[in-house]
């Protein structure tokens, strides 16, 4: 495993996290078992960066890394969280001191911590960005010694970029994978010279660019893969990245022509994220042992040819960009 300084924070991270989303929920099912085998799994393999939430799985996936660091002991990885999205109604004018505190000592006990290491606002209205109280109370509970540090979880560029002009945001998510490739254009670079960790959630695109899907593959009714591909539930862009799931299975097949021989297509692709010196650390999840320690794997795997990475990007804007490039 390979290690990436994260922004400003003093923090090393492995470049290839875990993201624990589909050991909270929204996934299918995924047995405690299961979730348990897959973090260990990462663990094992060196990563030492894990990003949760308080709304995966309603704290279930907070309180299962806390008892799967509990018994593991030693040196305790960067545990990364969100907040924000227990509102209800979502809007802008719930992200008050009162909430957010409330937010964070939750997942402090769910996480059995005394100080989070990082919380993120997890995917606020545009609106949050152009709050400046917001912020405030993140910087409040710094100083409170509730978390060491503070940042940001964006569905846009636009909304990263803005994020980023407060001085107290350690670190930008964002959506990036061979299907999104517009944050490399302006944000990753803005990130950079600022020093704000950049975090690449969605590397897969929902599990896409594992090539194992085809146009007969069923999801589970819980799975959002089912429930969310026009954005029922939440942002589109958070399902298949965003691009129509016919014309993504065919543009998988080109991709597939310019994968190694012997080479995962899942390896591939997150190989390709780690491409991006401005990328901090990639999050792909899993539901199980297998799954996380190939994750993994991809840190190892060689750098790609500049002839292969000009062909993804020409793949890029000439099929997927006409429809992600301008919403997110």
């Amino acid at each position: 495993m390979n290690y990436r300084k994260f922004g400003r924070t003093g923090r090393s991270v492995s470049e290839i996290g875990f993201g624990a989303w589909a050991i909270g929920g929204s996934w299918g099912d995924v047995s405690e078992a299961d979730a348990r085998g897959a973090l260990h799994a990462a663990l094992d393999a060196g990563t030492n960066f894990i990003d949760t939430a308080d709304v995966y799985g309603d704290g279930r996936s907070e309180r299962i890394i806390a008892e799967v660091l509990k018994e593991r002991g030693g040196p305790r990885p960067f545990v990364a969280t969100k907040a924000g999205r227990r509102l209800s109604p979502h809007v802008a004018e719930g992200y008050t001191k009162d909430a957010l505190t409330g937010f964070v000592e939750r997942s402090l006990r769910n996480l059995a911590t005394d100080c989070l290491d990082l919380v993120q606002l997890h995917c606020p209205p545009t609106e949050v960005f152009y709050r400046p109280e917001v912020f405030d109370a993140l910087d409040d509970l710094v100083a409170a010694g509730k978390i060491r540090n503070y940042g940001v979880s964006v569905e846009k560029v636009e909304e990263g970029l803005k994020a980023i002009e407060y001085p107290g945001v350690a670190s930008v998510q964002i959506i990036y994978n061979i299907f999104r490739q517009r944050p490399a254009d302006l944000l990753f670079r803005e990130a950079k010279a600022k020093d704000v960790a950049v975090i690449v959630r969605v590397p897969l695109a929902s599990g896409l660019l594992t090539g194992k899907m085809n146009a007969a593959t069923e999801f589970a009714a819980d799975d959002h893969r089912a429930f969310n591909r026009n954005g029922e539930a939440f942002d589109k862009g958070e399902t298949f990245a965003g691009v129509p799931y016919d014309l993504a299975l065919e543009v998988v097949e080109e991709i597939r022509r310019l994968v190694p021989a012997g080479v995962p297509l899942a390896r591939f692709a997150l190989r390709w994220i780690l491409m991006e010196d401005a990328v901090s650390v990639v999050i792909p999840g899993a539901k199980t042992a297998t799954q996380s320690s190939a994750n993994s794997s991809a840190s190892d795997l060689a750098g790609l040819p500049p002839d292969v990475m000009a062909e993804l990007r020409n793949i890029y804007r000439t099929r997927i960009a006409p429809h992600v490039h301008h919403h997110w």
